[in-house]
């Protein structure tokens, strides 16, 4: 799958799915941090719930690849401790619809206190 701008479409196929699903509206490519230019693909901040697309999995993409794997575990881990629950999925858990059974269950766990 290839990339539409700065979103792969991967992505966009989530995007759609969440919206079917009647999931809270979202922010894509939303920028955390408030020096360095890390971006989350997708991000609830008023519950701080992020969901990164981890594409490329099985075919030595970005994130499998040393550099972009360090890159990723220290963007992931300062988002952790800025209060931030970041759930990972790849292309299998998108396309089968795990990716938005979790995402629902995280937001509904994120609102409880509410």
């Amino acid at each position: 799958m290839g990339r539409l701008g700065s979103r792969s479409a991967l992505e966009e196929t989530l995007a759609i799915e969440l919206k079917h699903h009647g999931v809270p509206p979202f922010k894509r490519q939303f920028r955390f941090h408030p020096t360095r230019r890390w971006l989350l693909d997708f991000a609830w901040p008023q519950y701080k719930v992020a969901v990164e697309v981890e594409g490329g999995t099985w075919i030595g993409g970005r994130h499998t690849r040393p550099k972009g794997y360090a890159a990723d575990c220290e963007k992931y881990n300062e988002a952790t401790l800025q209060g931030w629950s970041v759930y990972r999925f790849t292309r299998d858990s998108v396309l089968d619809g795990r990716a938005v059974e979790v995402i629902r269950e995280a937001l509904v766990q994120a609102t409880d206190g509410e």
